[in-house]
């Protein structure tokens, strides 16, 4: 029997690629998923916290203000056009 033919090796090979395809997915979602929190803002826990502050304030109050380049207003136009 070749080594290709035979059975426990090729149930091996299988289950290692069916692990490692499993990996890379949670790899995917995982990474997708940090992004996705790097991206989201949210107000409502600086307010808390000013409103728990009393005093002075110094200093100007940031905000995150996002600029959409021209290519990607177009697209985002094109997009609109074919939902639309």
């Amino acid at each position: 029997m070749s080594k290709k033919n035979d059975l426990g090796r090729r149930k091996r090979l299988h289950e290692f690629e069916l692990r490692k395809e499993k990996e890379e997915k949670e790899k995917k979602e995982r990474k997708l998923k940090a992004r996705q929190e790097k991206m989201k803002v949210d107000g409502k826990e600086e307010k808390k916290k000013l409103k728990r502050k009393r005093g002075f304030k110094v200093g100007k109050n940031k905000k995150v203000q996002t600029k959409l380049s021209a290519l990607t207003k177009a697209k985002a136009a094109q997009a609109m056009e074919i939902d639309g």
